[in-house]
């Protein structure tokens, strides 16, 4: 399993190789094609959540909704 260190790592050259508009991304000496920016999103979420769980933290997400009449 790959460290934290590893992790953050290849998060940010994913980051920056989307923010370029480059679908090739390396990183310790291996070298990954990607087809479109949704799959690089894709990549991002998948090692966000990694992280997450490497660092023993849970991604919440919560979604509240609130109605008035106005009155």
């Amino acid at each position: 399993m790959a460290t934290l260190t590893d992790l953050r790592a290849r998060r940010e050259t994913l980051a920056v190789q989307r923010s370029s508009g480059v679908a090739r991304v390396s990183y310790e000496g291996r070298s990954v094609d990607y087809r479109s920016v949704a799959e690089i999103d894709r990549a991002i979420e998948a090692l966000d959540r990694e992280i997450v769980a490497a660092e023993g933290r849970r991604i919440v997400r919560h979604l509240r909704v609130t109605t008035a009449k106005g009155l």
